[in-house]
């Protein structure tokens, strides 16, 4: 099941107003903070913080994975366009770690029927929830800045899907770290959790793409070092 824990912003954003009456998916929350949820039988959650900002004219939705801080970002999005936004969200959430699973090497380990049908069991419900959660957000508002930043010098949002799905690529390359865990790259805790969660991959199987899609970014980091430096 999928949880769309939902800024203010987010809440105002999912919301209309018909015939003077407000209309809204966002919910009240079962409980006050999210690790309250997380304490129950909560392993077929997946929980995500979803905020939105306005780029541009246009509505612009992030959504960040709690567990693994990986980001998605969806431009010129159609207020309160419920089904649209959850649409947009799995269909680009399957794409990029497949994209990233091949360029990792590790996409034959993916056995893609069943991977789909767990994929869409899993995330065939969904919740929203008014409710945050103060250390995603402050990587969400790392991530605004640099989106705003960006789309000012290139003059527009990104154009297209595939012009998203670059982005988010981007996005996640960047370290991050949760509480008191080491730094690391979201694309690689992503592979992880998508490996374990819906492909039946062992731990340490899942741990083994993790290395390769390690690499993987320490070559890329190391390529933009060289560029910086010519």
């Amino acid at each position: 099941m999928l949880v769309f824990n939902c800024t203010e912003a987010a809440s105002d954003f999912f919301s209309r107003v018909h015939k003077g009456k407000k209309i809204t998916p966002v919910q009240r929350p079962p409980s006050t903070t999210i690790d309250d949820d997380q304490a129950g039988d909560s392993s077929e959650l997946s929980q995500w913080l979803v905020h939105a900002i306005t780029v541009q004219r246009k509505h612009v939705l992030l959504a960040i994975h709690l567990q693994t801080r990986y980001c998605m970002i969806f431009a010129d999005m159609k207020k309160a366009d419920v089904d649209g936004f959850v649409q947009a969200f799995t269909q680009r959430w399957m794409n990029n770690i497949l994209n990233h699973a091949m360029r990792s090497g590790v996409l034959e380990w993916v056995e893609y029927p069943s991977m789909l049908e767990r994929f869409t069991e899993l995330n065939r419900e969904f919740s929203f929830y008014r409710r945050s959660d103060r250390s995603a957000q402050g990587h969400l508002n790392e991530i605004v800045w640099m989106f705003k930043e960006d789309v000012a010098d290139a003059g527009c949002l990104p154009p297209d899907e595939a012009a998203a799905s670059r982005y988010d690529t981007r996005t996640n390359h960047f370290l991050r770290s949760r509480r008191l865990k080491d730094y690391f790259y979201p694309n690689e805790e992503m592979l992880i959790h998508w490996l374990q969660k819906f492909c039946g991959v062992s731990e340490v199987r899942a741990h083994e793409a993790g290395e390769l899609s390690r690499q993987l970014n320490r070559e890329r980091s190391d390529q933009e070092w060289a560029l910086s430096q010519s």
